[in-house]
């Protein structure tokens, strides 16, 4: 299975991600680069604007693939050419909130995810693969930070 995600769109979830859009993007990415690895499925995401300085059209990030739209046009345009272009169709999930590119895709035999129920899926994946530490790891290294900041109180002997 693979996913092709509208970044824009599932970073458009989070409140206040305009204000440093770099740094959404970013953010995405590392999210993205979880899921894929957690699942096993590939990625590829398509965002809209110029591309970043370190990572250009058609780069690849921890496993997920790195796209923008083509100048003077817009993600979905390029997410429609990548479906286009797609061999396994039946596997495919393209994730966008935009309605006139999920119908487009749905007609092209494409499963259509919208971006809230995506990002809800990421996070129940990344809580699901987080590693359990017991109550005794937990109070160990919060003793460990708390005295490493000066915090916790001294021992006594």
């Amino acid at each position: 299975m693979s996913y092709l995600v509208d970044g824009n769109n599932v970073m458009a979830q989070r409140v206040g991600w305009h204000k440093d859009k770099a740094g959404a993007r970013r953010g995405l990415l590392d999210e993205l680069a979880r899921f894929a690895a957690a699942k096993r499925v590939r990625v590829t995401v398509v965002f809209d604007g110029a591309p970043a300085e370190f990572f250009p059209d058609g780069a690849s990030y921890r496993g997920v693939r790195i796209h923008y739209a083509a100048r003077g046009s817009n993600a979905d345009e390029r997410i429609k050419s990548l479906v286009e272009a797609a061999r396994e169709r039946k596997t495919l999930r393209v994730v966008t909130s935009d309605r006139a590119l999920a119908a487009y895709v749905r007609q092209c035999g494409v499963q259509v995810i919208r971006s809230g129920e995506f990002r809800r899926q990421m996070t129940e994946t990344e809580q699901a693969s987080a590693p359990h530490k017991s109550k005794q790891e937990i109070e160990a290294d919060e003793a460990h930070w708390l005295r490493y900041f000066g915090v916790a109180p001294e021992e006594e002997e």
